[in-house]
């Protein structure tokens, strides 16, 4: 066969260990030729494709990042032109359509959150034999026990945690930290709880600014001095709604979340007469080196999706129920987030070690 792989959306730890295992297990079980496709989409819009081999996949496992380049601006179904001046939107998918069948694929690995998979979904509608890989840090999407990428994010932002609770005691400071997930809590409840976060706040449940300080008051009448705040950037107040930073109506994602971690911190200031401080960890999260974890799971999923192509599982996407790595139709993957259960391990194990979720 000839496999085409491309990686779409945002960036996270792991794509490379993907790739690598696309073409490690395409050349070295079938003989297969692999091409890589640049940017997303963008690539198979403009055509910019280069054939990927065995030395070109040497030593990228512990790359951050993606070899191919990424992008979450080229849907080929509204693609942004401007013209006369003027942005509009215009559908280039048989352009798309053609690129592959130029390049003489025979399949498209599409590795990417639930934006990324809607579009493979849509054109493999349109005659394209896709097989789906999900990846997202956020680990919101429902059809997959996890995506590989969220582990490494969870490890920075504990390593985060961990540096930020010094200063914190030394200075007997209310430390937030604000972190990515958008309208699911996953990164920051699992690295609160593995950083000793004594405030986690997430997206699933509502806070009160008065409940945050009576556990820090509970705290200094135990003579703890300082407290850390992990809040994800989708947490929303009891009654409100989320912080917007701003809003990009040319983005994919339009609405830009930010700032709930400072509008915490300024209320508990006010509040408390404790100085507060707000850290925003922002895209250091998809960054750095891949987990042991999320190295292997990334390899399972590469591997797992060049066999389900020559097993014709087109329109699937290769996802982990635990145990196994399993291909399910794309149809049922998509526009389904998975949020953290209220009363999931991971809720009922905070609270029992007495983290308050502000609630």
């Amino acid at each position: 066969m000839r496999i085409g792989v491309l990686t779409g959306g945002g960036d996270c730890p792991g794509l490379n260990a993907v790739i690598r295992a696309v073409v490690k297990t395409a050349i070295h079980q079938y003989n297969d030729e692999v091409v890589g496709i640049k940017d997303g989409f963008s690539g198979l819009i403009h055509n910019h494709t280069f054939a990927l081999d065995l030395d070109k996949v040497s030593g990228i496992m512990p790359r951050g990042g993606t070899i191919l380049g990424s992008s979450n601006r080229d849907n080929p179904f509204a693609f942004s032109q401007t013209v006369d001046g003027k942005r509009v939107e215009k559908d280039v998918s048989s352009v798309v359509v053609d690129n592959y069948n130029l390049n003489k694929l025979d399949c498209l690995i599409v590795i990417g959150g639930d934006g990324t998979l809607d579009i493979a979904h849509k054109l493999s509608a349109k005659g394209l034999k896709i097989i789906g890989i999900p990846k997202t840090i956020d680990n919101d999407l429902s059809a997959t026990d996890t995506t590989f990428g969220h582990d490494t994010a969870i490890g920075t932002v504990m390593d985060a945690l961990d540096k930020i609770h010094t200063t914190a005691e030394s200075h007997h400071r209310v430390m937030v930290v604000e972190v990515m997930g958008r309208d699911a809590g996953w990164i920051s409840i699992a690295a609160g709880i593995a950083g000793g976060g004594h405030i986690i706040l997430i997206p699933e449940i509502p806070f009160e600014i008065g409940k945050i300080a009576e556990t820090i008051y509970q705290r200094k009448a135990r003579g703890k001095h300082f407290t850390v705040v992990v809040v994800a950037e989708g947490a929303t107040p009891k009654g409100g709604d989320r912080t917007i930073k701003r809003i990009v109506e040319e983005s994919s994602e339009k609405v830009r979340l930010g700032g709930v971690g400072e509008m915490v911190a300024r209320e508990l200031e006010s509040i408390t007469g404790l100085e507060a401080r707000t850290t925003v960890l922002g895209h250091i999260q998809r960054g750095g080196s891949p987990s042991a974890f999320d190295r292997i799971l990334a390899t399972r999923y590469g591997a797992s999706a060049v066999f389900h192509a020559h097993e014709g599982d087109y329109d699937h996407m290769v996802a982990l129920r635990t145990p196994e790595i399993v291909a399910i139709p794309l149809e049922k993957a998509l526009h389904q987030m998975k949020r953290v259960p209220l009363e999931g391990s991971h809720v009922v194990t905070a609270r029992r070690v007495g983290i308050s979720f502000g609630d």
